[in-house]
């Protein structure tokens, strides 16, 4: 069992500022004497407790009221504020619930993890001033007893397990409450339904028996692990209030008495909030900043580093090099921007809207090698006749022309001085000249039109650096105002946390009907809360993407079905797997089902 001090410590700086600053301010109020009245009236204000407010969803299990109810003309109109009230206390505890769930799921992933990791968390992930206290203590201990890291192992499970068992008690009393609300309202609704006046004492005085007996297994709770807070004059007691019993020789409520009872509900939910909301705060995880607090202080290390090494840099100390920096930030920026975007995109336009152009300008390359090749022919044909001394035919190939060229050319190479100044020898060179530059024009029309045709994909490949910098940068914006984390996302990781709710509903109806078949009636209860409470987790996550795909009216009957205490096992059984198997929004990530 830990020490009152131990419990004291995690108590935020905020929390105890407000807690003595509202006392401070009472008793300033007290001491003022008569003739300061209207400032005691106006500092009065100040003093009165906030005006409740629900954390409220924008949608929730419903209570079970039969659609005639919703009609709130007439007589009607109590039992619509009625139901409007407990709808109140329904979003309320599952609000509260939601809470005490998701620090439970944190400390569960502790106690999971190694020794080494509860060291870890013990010593670095809640704040500065446990590190140094657990520093000071391990050093202690190693000197006295010589097993530091024992103990502090021994410490870290049992500061685990003692928030595990708390939140569990939490859990466990708001999960009895909520499943004998609902079930208390599903039991009443008919007779709320023929005869509203005269079944509202019946159901208030339920109502207060049921706030009575979550006082008592709060108070128990509270016992049993010696909830302390710093100072219990400035908390008020967790003492709910009686619902008023209003005309009980048998006579109809009146309006008043019915509001009478609604407003004690509320100020008995106020309290309960309240209450809850200390409890909670005492045993919640440790704040993101309080977990990462090394690195948060690195980070700032750095930041403080970087700022120092800036304003050496800057016009602060007489120096010019940010402004050259920045000089050099903005050419590099603009460079890359025309060669990478505008450049690549000016490209990609001439090749699509300059076709006409530059078609033009091949075919007159086309007749320049044409106009080369024409010639080499006339020369060869020349040639050929003269060598030959005979009429070569029009269809004569150049292949048969150039061997004879090629022969005479070796002929006259026996004697070449002589053969370059009276023989074929020159011709013969000038003809193999014109071959080469009839072939190198041939290779550069060739390589022209394959740049050409490839133009394009030059100029993509170009953009592509800013084309994957605008992807990343649109993907992160993405994220950023996507936040697709919960159950109510669109993505396969939403699709598996509603997939879950499911599987959690079914083990909870299991437990119930195997704690109802024990006679265990505060187990089951418990447990019918829990369903209750992921029915509404459930409600919440589908409605917007069941109403896009047109199936939210049969979904919801569903869920509604599943909710009915008086419904049989079996059929709710049914009704999970058809949802499992019929809706969109719960069906597994297209991807999956592929495999």
């Amino acid at each position: 069992m830990e020490s009152l001090e131990a419990e004291v410590r995690p108590m935020s700086f905020g929390a105890l500022i407000s807690i003595y600053s509202k006392y401070a301010l009472s008793r300033f109020v007290d001491s003022l004497p008569s003739d300061y009245s209207f400032l005691a009236k106006i500092l009065q204000l100040f003093r009165r407790p906030a005006r409740l407010r629900l954390r409220r969803r924008t949608c929730y299990l419903p209570v079970p009221l039969p659609s005639d109810l919703l009609d709130s003309s007439g007589s009607l109109k109590s039992t619509s504020r009625v139901y409007n009230t407990l709808e109140d206390v329904m979003a309320l505890i599952c609000s509260n619930m939601h809470d005490i769930q998701k620090n439970l799921r944190f400390w569960e992933s502790k106690a999971e993890g190694s020794n080494s990791q509860k060291i870890y968390f013990m010593l670095f992930e809640r704040g500065p001033w446990a590190f140094v206290y657990s520093t000071v203590k391990l050093v202690k201990d190693s000197v006295v007893e010589g097993s530091p890291i024992r103990q502090l192992c021994s410490s870290a499970s049992s500061h685990i397990s003692r928030r595990i068992a708390m939140l569990n008690g939490l859990r466990f009393s708001l999960a009895t409450f909520l499943a004998q609300v609902y079930i208390d309202v599903d039991r009443s609704c008919e007779e709320f339904a023929t005869n509203p006046e005269q079944s509202a004492p019946l159901f208030f005085a339920s109502m207060t028996e049921l706030f009575l007996n979550l006082e008592t297994s709060l108070r128990n709770l509270r016992t049993l692990y010696q909830i302390n807070f710093p100072n219990e004059r400035l908390q008020d007691p967790l003492e709910f209030e009686k619902l008023p019993e209003v005309n009980q020789d048998g006579s109809e409520w009146t309006c008043s008495g019915i509001d009478d009872a609604i407003k004690a509900i509320y100020r008995n939910l106020h309290k309960l909030d309240s209450y809850l909301s200390l409890v909670v705060t005492k045993y919640k995880k440790p704040q993101r900043f309080t977990r990462h607090w090394i690195h948060y202080s690195c980070g700032a290390v750095g930041i403080a580093a970087c700022s120092m090494w800036l304003i050496k840099h800057s016009h602060l100390m007489g120096s010019s090099d940010i402004n050259n920096w920045i000089r050099e930030a903005r050419n590099s920026t603009v460079c890359f921007f025309n060669d990478h975007v505008e450049q690549p995109l000016l490209s990609i336009r001439d090749e699509l809207f300059e076709t006409f152009r530059k078609r033009h300008k091949g075919v007159m390359e086309l007749e320049e090698v044409q106009l080369t090749s024409n010639s080499l022919r006339r020369m060869l044909l020349a040639f050929s006749e003269q060598t030959k001394g005979q009429k070569f035919p029009d269809n004569a190939s150049d292949q048969e022309m150039l061997e004879i060229v090629m022969a005479r050319y070796e002929t006259e190479l026996t004697h070449p001085l002589q053969n370059l100044l009276s023989g074929g020898l020159a011709r013969a060179l000038l003809i193999q000249v014109q071959k080469l530059k009839l072939d190198i024009e041939t290779a550069m029309l060739e390589l022209n039109q394959i740049l050409r045709a490839n133009e394009i994909n030059f100029a993509i490949l170009a953009a592509l650096p800013a084309f994957f910098l605008s992807l990343l940068l649109l993907t992160v914006i993405r994220a950023w105002l996507k936040q697709d984390t919960g159950a109510e996302g669109r993505g396969r990781a939403a699709r598996i946390q509603r997939r879950l709710h499911i599987v959690d509903i079914e083990k909870q109806i299991i437990q119930y009907q195997i704690f109802l078949d024990q006679g265990s009636i505060s187990d089951a209860e418990c447990m019918y809360g829990l369903m209750l409470y992921n029915l509404d987790r459930l409600y919440y996550a589908v409605e917007g993407h069941a109403k896009a795909t047109g199936e939210w009216q049969w979904l919801r009957q569903d869920i509604m079905d599943l909710a009915k205490p008086r419904l049989q096992t079996g059929y709710k059984f049914k009704v999970t797997s058809r949802i499992e198997r019929i809706y969109d929004c719960l069906l597994p990530s297209p991807k999956r089902r592929q495999w």
